[in-house]
């Protein structure tokens, strides 16, 4: 007997509530369907959810089974930027996998359909799957469409950093702005949006094919219906979230991401999900899986095109097939068969055709966007891991952003105690060639852990500074972000890591080949490391712990709480 038909008995309130609602007396007797999304007028990401949400619920009403919709919408990151809202950003994906919680086990289900685009929505309903382990599915919501000649949103950042150097006029600046996103769905770019629903998939949660679909296509229901009716197979088979989300599906996840230079944001939330299902993955094995997968997809920010042309390309079974050799075929996914089944049966089933004519419309041939892995556009993934005396726990740089000149490079720091004083100094040219910004007290425990994407484009968009300087922070970055970023340096300032110890005119060296970020020398001086370390030694005795930033709400509960950004930044 299912689940929610032995807690009829047990609830004997359930029936009379439910029929309240409109139910019947049939519907009650039916499988029970937990409808879960992001729908809501929340950003572009989320608000076609809608759509997709009632194609759902039609193709498991025909098929006898009741689905009840549930919706715990995300903020947006975009319109986050820039004031202290983004602080919540990181924040979100906990408080919505918390909330999916209490729906979810509140009242009882035989299983679940998620629908989610965006990049705290995503991770936080994998994280719910993990947590739940009820038969369940994930459907992406897909990404918009690219605006006048190929403009994509990341591009904005840019665009802001010119105006207010004076390079562009307001007029030009407004043009960009009203244009760039032509459509509903996630960012038209390879940011954690996109990253994340590629990850979905590449986990085995998403049926084949699904992730980053252009948001604009009709097929979107279609397939939207056909995750429902699976969903329906998958409660028939029992099978679970945790025989599918194995340590092997998520190496499988860590090849594809190095693959597509996916979002440094992917180290945050990935360790997350997993921490959910009762297991740790380490900073190490990205940066292992990283080195030794090559890097394909010639997709924003990194490459050329906006994102909607990787689903034309064939998507992540494309890039699947390209390093199938390194790949743990016989994992279980949600259609019931193995991975390996799945990539032979799109061969069979007309998906790369279909792909393919989109891109023929569009004059591009397809190994211009998936480059074949014999001519890779590099032969090592995006990130890398770095550790040393200034990060023990390590830092993240995604290097595929970073001009040659600056894989390795001795620089003089300048320490910055908030974004805000860091944004201003890149701005005003007080920071020159040769210079290490470091922004701190950005982290989990320190102020949410916001992204720094507007001090990063000023960065990326001075010809002075991009391939000249360092940003290095224990705060995040935009999965849009390039340049010279190296993130989530750990232990984080506020908890008195060694990047809290940095002063005006310290020489850090940043070696990307041998994965190394130290401090070697004090006021302009290289010094020994024992040296460096009794200077550290002393400066840590006259450290102050800073006071809690938020001393309520719930960013209150989660400076206190969050563990390290090198385990995944989840509240303990």
């Amino acid at each position: 007997m299912l689940k929610s038909q032995k807690m009829r008995s047990v609830a004997v309130e359930m029936d009379a509530l439910k029929m309240g609602m409109g139910w019947t007396s049939e519907d009650l007797d039916k499988p029970q369907i937990f409808l879960q999304s992001t729908w809501g007028d929340s950003h572009p990401g989320s608000a076609h959810l809608d759509k997709l949400v009632q194609a759902a619920e039609s193709r498991l009403d025909r098929l006898g089974a009741k689905p009840a919709k549930y919706t715990t919408t995300d903020i947006c990151d975009g319109i986050a930027q820039g004031h202290d809202g983004m602080n919540y950003s990181l924040l979100s994906r906990e408080m919505i996998a918390n909330m999916i919680e209490i729906q979810a086990l509140a009242t009882p289900f035989d299983g679940a359909m998620f629908i989610c685009s965006c990049d705290k929505g995503v991770p936080a309903h994998l994280k719910a799957i993990a947590r739940l382990d009820m038969p369940s599915v994930i459907f992406t919501g897909g990404l918009m469409k690219a605006g006048p000649d190929m403009l994509t949103l990341e591009q904005i950042g840019t665009y802001s950093a010119q105006l207010k150097r004076g390079e562009i006029t307001e007029e030009a600046f407004k043009d960009k702005q009203h244009t760039a996103c032509a459509s509903c769905g996630a960012c038209a770019f390879m940011g954690t949006a996109a990253t994340m629903q590629v990850m979905c998939e590449a986990l085995g949660m998403a049926l084949p094919g699904t992730a980053v679909m252009p948001a604009t296509l009709q097929e979107m229901e279609e397939e939207a219906q056909r995750t429902a009716e699976q969903l329906l197979a998958v409660i028939n088979l029992d099978i679970k979230p945790s025989q599918i989300m194995t340590m092997k599906a998520f190496e499988n996840a860590i090849m594809v991401h190095a693959a597509i230079a996916g979002s440094t944001n992917s180290l945050l939330h990935l360790p997350a999900v997993a921490h959910e299902l009762g297991f740790e993955i380490s900073p190490d094995l990205f940066d292992e899986i990283h080195r030794r997968i090559p890097y394909l997809a010639n997709i924003r920010p990194s490459g050329f095109f906006p994102g909607q042309y990787f689903w034309y390309a064939g998507g992540v079974p494309a890039i699947m097939e390209e390093i199938k050799e390194f790949l743990h075929l016989d994992v279980m996914t949600v259609t019931g068969k193995t991975l390996g089944e799945n990539l032979e049966d799109l061969k069979k089933n007309g998906f790369y055709e279909r792909c393919k004519g989109y891109l023929k419309e569009l004059g591009v041939e397809r190994e211009t966007v998936i480059r074949p892995k014999s001519n890779p556009i590099q032969q090592e993934g995006a990130i890398a891991i770095l550790k040393g005396n200034l990060a023990p726990e390590g830092a993240v740089v995604k290097h595929s952003a970073v001009a040659q000149e600056m894989m390795e490079a001795i620089l003089t720091a300048r320490p910055f105690d908030s974004e805000e004083e860091a944004f201003e100094a890149v701005i005003n040219k007080q920071i020159k060639p040769g210079d290490a910004v470091f922004i701190r007290y950005e982290g989990p425990r320190g102020s949410g852990m916001p992204e720094m994407f507007y001090t990063t484009e000023a960065i990326a968009t001075d010809p002075e500074l991009v391939s000249s300087i360092a940003l290095i922070t224990d705060g995040r970055y935009s999965g849009a972000t390039r340049g010279p970023a190296i993130g989530h340096v750990s232990p984080e300032a506020s908890e008195g890591g060694p990047i809290a110890l940095v002063e005006e005119g310290d020489l850090i060296k940043v070696d990307i080949p041998n994965r190394t970020l130290e401090i070697i020398g004090i006021k302009g001086q290289e010094m020994m490391p024992d040296e460096i370390d009794n200077v550290l030694q002393e400066r840590r005795k006259n450290w102050i712990k800073p006071e809690p930033k938020f001393k309520k709400g719930v960013l209150s509960l989660y400076t206190k709480s969050a563990v390290s950004p090198m385990k995944g930044a989840y509240m303990e």
